[in-house]
Formats: C-alpha cells, sequence, structure tokens
C-alpha cells in the first residue's frame, strides 16, 4: 500500500489471508504500517509484533464466525442512506468476455487483472488499479472523473517503476539514514525538483558523494520500458482517453465493467495498441 499511494493520508493497516508466521512479522517490523488484522498469529509472531513501537502497534485477530449485515446504513445531514454490502465475487469468469482483437490473457496476466479488481472492491469510487507481478503499483481512488483516477494511478505506476531505474538502485545513501527518509529522498530525487536533494550543502546530509541526477529524457526514456501491466476499472470507461493514458504507462491488459454508449471507441482505442480487454459485467463502485 505504501508503494502504491505513499502520500496516503490514512493509517496503514495489514490484512493477512493467513495465520501470521514469524517470517511475516519480520518483515512487517521493518515496515511503516500502524496495525495488522489475520485469523491468527503464531507465538512467535506476536513476541515479533509486540515489540513494535513500543508495544502501541494494533495486533488484531480476525473472528471468522462474524458476518455483517447485508444492509448498510449511513446518514448525512439528517438523511439516511441505504445500500446492500459489496458481497461481489472476484474470479477468473469475469475475465471471459473480451470484446478486442487482441485475446491473449496470460495467466499470470489474468491473476494481475483478479488483484486489481480486488483492490477495486475495497477502494473509494470512482477509482482505477495498475497492477504488476501481483502487486498494486498505482491507485486512482476517489476522483471526479475517471480520465483523472487513470492519470493519478498512472503517475503512481510510473514513480514505482522509476524507483527501479539502475539509477536509483545504486544511490550512494550514507548508512545512517533511515528507511522512511530514504524513501522521502529518492521520491525527491526522481521529481522534477530533484535539486532540493542535489544541491551543493545539501547532498551531503543523505548520501557518501553527489550522485548524476535523472534527467527528463532519461525518465521517459526509462517509464518506456515498463511494459506488462494490468488495469482494473470499477466501472466502465466512457471514452478512449482512459486508454491512451494507460498505454502511456505500460499497460496491455484491462478488466472494466463495459456497457458504456462509447464501448465501441473504447475498444477501437484498445486495438490500436494490441491491448487485451475484458467486460466483466460487474461495477465495483461503492461509496
Amino acid at each position: 500500500a505504501r508503494g502504491a499511494d505513499r502520500m496516503s493520508s490514512y493509517g496503514d493497516f495489514v490484512a493477512l489471508s493467513d495465520v501470521c508466521d514469524v517470517q511475516t512479522a519480520k518483515m512487517l517490523a521493518r515496515e511503516v504500517s500502524d496495525g495488522v488484522i489475520a485469523p491468527g498469529y503464531t507465538e512467535e509472531a506476536l513476541t515479533v509484533l509486540k515489540g513494535k513501537r513500543k508495544g502501541t502497534y494494533n495486533i488484531i485477530k480476525i473472528d471468522e464466525k462474524y458476518k455483517p449485515e447485508l444492509l448498510e446504513h449511513k446518514q448525512v445531514f439528517g438523511i439516511t442512506f441505504e445500500q446492500e454490502r459489496n458481497e461481489a465475487k472476484i474470479t477468473a469468469d469475469l475475465l471471459q468476455n473480451r470484446p478486442t482483437v487482441n485475446k491473449e490473457i496470460p495467466e499470470g496476466a489474468a491473476r494481475d487483472l483478479l488483484i486489481s479488481l480486488i483492490v477495486l472492491k475495497y477502494t473509494q469510487s470512482n477509482s482505477v488499479c495498475y497492477v504488476k507481478d501481483g502487486q498494486a503499483i498505482g491507485i486512482g481512488a476517489g476522483q471526479q472523473s475517471r480520465v483523472h483516477c487513470t492519470r493519478l494511478a498512472g503517475g503512481k505506476a510510473d514513480i514505482w517503476w522509476l524507483r527501479q531505474n539502475p539509477k536509483v538502485l545504486a544511490l550512494p545513501f550514507k548508512d545512517s539514514i533511515r528507511r522512511p527518509d530514504r524513501d522521502n529522498t529518492i521520491d525527491v530525487y526522481i521529481s522534477d525538483d530533484y535539486e532540493d536533494v542535489l544541491a551543493d550543502g545539501v547532498w551531503e546530509n543523505f548520501f557518501t558523494e553527489k550522485p548524476e541526477p535523472l534527467t527528463r529524457e532519461e525518465k521517459k526514456a526509462w517509464v518506456a520500458q515498463l511494459k506488462d501491466v494490468a488495469l482494473g476499472s470499477d466501472a466502465f470507461f466512457p471514452f478512449g482517453d482512459n486508454i491512451e493514458r494507460a498505454h502511456r504507462s505500460g499497460v496491455q491488459y484491462i478488466a472494466q465493467a463495459g456497457g458504456s454508449i462509447r464501448d465501441d471507441n473504447v475498444i477501437e482505442t484498445c486495438d490500436k495498441y494490441g491491448i487485451a480487454m475484458a467486460f466483466t459485467g460487474l461495477r465495483l463502485f461503492h461509496h
């Protein structure tokens, strides 16, 4: 979550599907998060997690028998809104309707599309999610239009990919730099404000020697190498401009609800770039 949405203002919580073992606990111990929820914990894992954040780390055990009410209620200025909980099942069956010329979605890409839809099920609408190699790399949520979601998530995906650039991986950080400070420094280094960390009298605070900047041309060339990205949308794409933006961040597989009056334009834009797209017929648009 931190990698996909590093500037999020809400607390970071880890949710696990299986019992938390000591290896997972040790990984969580060094990552930034406010708590974890899981079906259970081994004794070794609990010992590790209880030492995080000076003992204030939230450790919650799931009650697997709990079943929430199907109907949700929300009050806004005296008005009560009701909607059924989103209990949609995210399965491979959602990817069977493929209206594009390219209908080939490899197993790994299908997995990534399903991951994107699972993320979207629990994300504020409007929302779009980019996934690569089994992890979310960019999430655009709660925006006023779908293309804004696509641009926001695409920008985060580009940043994730820029962080894999050899120049970034080789940055000569001082051993004393803490991981959060290292992450923030990298974010500035790959931005247009790189001088904020490379200026004389400043770079000495972070590096053992002054790094060369990552130029705009180098960044553009590196982002162009991003490929095999999967993208999910919690409702239909109304225009082909979403596909144009997604293509610039290496998207080659898409899962979206379909049903727009301009589906033909969206399909045509996908065909232009050889993108394989599935119409899921499922809106994950909940508030």
